[in-house]
């Protein structure tokens, strides 16, 4: 009796299920017959029961974020690998690709080098930024990682100068032009990727994993070449070793290059198309409409660059070169300093989200302009001062390198983003940052090491200045209406 009521309870829902098939199938036949006989074309009605579990988003649907954000952050972090790599190496291929005879010659021709990849960013600036506005993020995030990775392979297989002679620094200028491009690509595109796809009350907080991947690539050259230089002899160092990192670029530039191709573009970006097909400015004209914001941009960049260059990136060469210290101290001090940074770093996006963009440079500007010149003379005390020194500049700096891509892209409207952030700070970097190491070891070279730490103090106190007459752009929403306005 039981088997029997359960067997009919089962053949009535199956006729049910049937009946609601066969309705749904009456009710489109009859929609259709409506809108061929009136020509109105009537809206879809919803289905009876919710989508399976296996059923597909529909085609405008917005990607899934953290899917998106994978392929920039690793080419993200490849950007700052290179650039790092070449700081943290430079004493050891300085004399192998420039005249061994004069090492403090060839260590500041090696650098003179470094700042010339600072020298084409403009132009840089103004391709991919155009390439960003008019033909999409991705494009551009595509053609920077190419651009980054044909430079890794340039310095990877220079020849010396005892072999090709002056056609050695020619090669690796090459290369490090190539790389200036890829760079100012790199910044133009991801800061504006990331902050399109991030959530406008979260935004300091999805910011801030730019910087942590490229303070992980940093740590990365920097960790490599402790190992090496722990592993390997003086010689074998400045013979091949320092061609390793530069080979292991290429090899992650070809990985990344290969994970940005299946990166979905950004849907802020999508929205702007579909609105606006064929009415945008043009690169010139976008520049001078928001001049405003772009000075901000080249301000807050010129407080920023050179603390970030002296002490993120060149600090190391400078511990080994003017203070003195062992190469493996020195190493192992920026792996220390710079791990505690990029831990700190989504605590310091966090918390712009709370207090604002201006809150965080706020407090970098008093940090900075009271402890530059103190920090100097404590890393002039041995490699535990060394560490102390960098680790401290490097948290104060976490304020606002963790905020950068939120804040530069809430200044500009989206058919102009790319272009706006990318110009600006590329002659920023020209001025400020690209001469930073050479500056930094001319003064130490000759009797002057004490007026760097000031600099510093007044370019933070500075930047802090400029924001104070930036309106605030804390959780700012971007939509192609207000792009329009």
């Amino acid at each position: 009796m039981t088997c029997t009521t359960w067997m009919l309870k089962l053949r009535g829902l199956r006729i049910v299920r049937a009946m609601e098939v066969a309705s749904g199938s009456t009710d489109a036949i009859a929609r259709r017959i409506l809108s061929s006989k009136q020509g109105v074309r009537m809206p879809p009605t919803l289905p009876a029961t919710p989508l399976s579990a296996s059923a597909k988003p529909v085609a405008n649907a917005v990607p899934r974020p953290t899917r998106s954000l994978i392929g920039v952050f690793l080419g993200n972090a490849l950007e700052g690998y290179d650039w790092a790599v070449y700081a943290v190496f430079a004493p050891f291929f300085a004399t192998q690709v420039f005249d061994p005879t004069n090492p403090t010659s060839a260590l500041l021709s090696t650098f003179a080098v470094f700042g010339a990849g600072f020298l084409i960013r403009p132009f840089g600036g103004v391709l991919f930024g155009w390439m960003a506005d008019r033909f999409g993020r991705k494009p551009s995030l595509l053609v920077a990682i190419g651009c980054a990775t044909a430079g890794m392979l340039l310095i990877a297989a220079v020849p010396t100068y005892e072999v090709a002679g002056v056609g050695a620094g020619a090669i690796l200028l090459l290369a490090r032009l190539l790389q200036g491009l890829a760079h100012t690509g790199e910044v133009a595109s991801a800061y504006t990727y990331v902050a399109e796809v991030a959530p406008a009350r979260r935004r300091g907080l999805w910011s801030s994993a730019i910087y942590v991947s490229l303070t992980a690539a940093i740590i990365a050259a920097t960790l490599i070449g402790a190992l090496l230089n722990s592993a390997l002899s003086a010689d074998a160092m400045s013979s091949w070793g320092w061609r390793v990192p530069f080979a292991i670029g290429f090899a992650l530039g070809v990985i990344t290059l290969v994970l940005r191709r299946r990166m979905p573009e950004s849907h802020t970006f999508t929205e702007m198309v579909d609105e606006q097909p064929t009415q945008r400015e043009g690169v010139l004209t976008g520049l001078w409409k928001h001049r405003a914001s772009g000075m901000r941009v080249f301000l807050i960049m010129a407080s920023l660059s050179a603390l970030y260059y002296a002490w993120g990136v060149a600090s190391t060469t400078w511990a080994i070169k003017v203070v003195g210290i062992g190469a493996t101290q020195a190493l192992w001090s920026g792996v220390a300093a710079l791990t505690v940074s990029m831990l700190v770093l989504p605590f310091a996006g966090a918390l712009s989200d709370r207090i604002g963009r201006r809150g965080n440079f706020f407090l970098f500007g008093i940090g900075v302009g009271v402890l530059a010149y103190p920090m100097d003379q404590l890393a002039r005390q041995g490699t535990f001062g060394f560490a102390a020194a960098m680790t401290v500049m490097l948290v104060l700096f976490t304020l606002v390198g963790s905020i950068l891509p939120a804040l530069l892209s809430e200044l500009f409207p989206t058919e102009v983003r790319a272009t706006g952030i990318a110009v600006p700070y590329a002659l920023s970097a020209v001025v400020f940052a690209g001469t930073t190491p050479y500056l930094q070891q001319w003064l130490a070279e000759n009797g002057n090491p004490y007026v760097f730490p000031v600099y510093l103090s007044v370019a933070a106190v500075f930047g802090a200045v400029v924001m104070y007459f930036t309106p605030e752009t804390k959780g700012k929403v971007f939509t192609v209406s207000a792009s329009r306005s």
